[in-house]
């Protein structure tokens, strides 16, 4: 082992790993204690202490023999800890599961909700437990939660088939976040504003935006569509969606206070300092700078390091739409994994489109590329989330449903 720290963030760990002139070939983060373990070695075959319940790990060799100790519990003192096995067996680096052949899903649909539960999902969102957030946009205008395992789902934000502008109500919700806090966060597009509530509240507050004004100025939105937290929940971006930009807001944010555009903000277009359009974001910082972006009417993916006065265009063709392995027809929903893969909802080819890293050919996943009710196809889908067995639930607007598909 090179050096073991007390107290630090996951963040702070790797940096520690980054800051070292040597090479480091392994890092153990244990966030409940905040202790972060570093190995170094500059042999070809190295052995790494790893621990089980480590909640972030880093491998940076192509062969590794690993002792195999069971949930260690680092301690508070700088002591090296004790292996509680000294059998070793072999294993590999971690290995992409898209370009291994790992990422499959069963293509046949199973509907969890129907259009008797539901009108237009938009958005899904699952927190820490499993539990689904929907986003029911048209006509209900509400938020509904599903726990694990159950089968009809809650309301616990807005009036079911009453559109409007007070504190509960929405004029068509796009998006939902549950931070860590159960405070719950959801995009108001109609009434302009981004509404909060407090930690099980029924009754919101305008966490963003002057409610019922669109604007241009830095305390405004023209039209949110989707958001996203970065990993301490200290800023929230949102796809404002009607200005062509990218907005950050503290997460402690109350109606009225400016924020930041941190991408876009130049008109709509297809040039790599514009969004046309922008709809689904997320931002992963632990893994990447950038933020991931899907361009509506640009039909595009892009990148886009927050403050940068341009992005590049990482899937799709700026400005054209089209059905095959390289165009997309108004992307909406995306998500990114630990490897960054990319995986985008295709609202108008009725598909999930998978691109591997750096790769710009996309792979049909869900959805048969034709609109349908069947339980193979999907109509105009809009939201993507993944529980904690990476099964894929999407929200299927044009069936009035939400579909599950079982990862394989």
């Amino acid at each position: 082992m090179y050096n073991n720290l007390f107290n630090i963030t996951q963040n702070q760990c790797i940096c520690e790993m980054i800051k070292v002139n040597d090479s480091i070939s392994a890092l153990n983060y244990f966030s409940k204690n905040q202790t972060c373990q570093l190995f170094r070695s500059n042999a070809s075959t190295i052995y790494i202490e790893f621990y089980s319940n480590s909640t972030f790990i880093f491998l940076n060799q192509s062969s590794i023999t690993i002792l195999n100790i069971q949930e260690y519990q680092p301690s508070t003192s700088s002591s090296t800890p004790t292996t509680t096995s000294s059998t070793s067996t072999s294993a590999t680096a971690l290995v992409n599961p898209c370009t291994s052949g790992g990422y499959r899903w069963n293509t046949t649909g199973i509907t969890i909700l129907n259009s008797t539960q539901i009108t237009h999902a938009a958005h899904l969102f699952f927190d820490s437990n499993d539990t689904l957030y929907i986003a029911d946009e048209y006509a209900n205008s509400v938020i509904w939660k599903l726990p694990k395992n159950a089968v009809n789902p809650i309301l616990i934000a807005g009036q079911a088939l009453s559109r409007g502008s007070n504190s509960s109500q929405f004029n068509l919700p796009q998006a939902v976040y549950l931070d860590s806090e159960q405070n719950l966060y959801v995009t108001d597009y109609y009434n302009y504003r981004v509404q909060k509530y407090i930690n099980g509240s029924n009754i919101g507050m305008t966490a963003v935006g002057l409610s019922g004004t669109a604007g241009t100025a830095s305390n405004m939105l023209g039209g949110p569509r989707h958001l996203c937290f970065d990993s301490t929940e200290t800023y929230m971006y949102i796809a404002d969606s009607d200005n062509n930009r990218i907005m950050r807001f503290q997460s402690n944010s109350t109606s009225g206070i400016n924020g930041n555009v941190v991408a876009g903000g130049n008109g709509a277009g297809n040039g790599t300092t514009q969004l046309n359009y922008p709809w689904g974001i997320q931002y992963l910082p632990s893994i990447s700078t950038y933020l991931y972006i899907t361009n509506y009417y640009g039909h595009t993916i892009m990148q886009w390091a927050p403050g940068n006065t341009s992005g590049s265009f990482i899937a799709g063709t700026p400005g054209v739409s089209g059905s095959n392995a390289t165009l997309l027809n108004n992307p909406m929903g995306i998500k990114i994994d630990t490897y960054l893969n990319i995986f985008v909802v295709d609202y108008g080819n009725s598909r999930v489109q998978l691109f591997c890293n750096n790769n710009q050919t996309g792979t049909t996943i869900v959805g048969t590329g034709t609109a349908g009710a069947g339980a193979k196809q999907l109509n105009n889908p809009r939201g993507i989330a993944f529980d904690s067995l990476m099964n894929m639930y999407i929200a299927d607007y044009g069936n009035q449903r939400v579909q599950q598909f079982f990862k394989l």
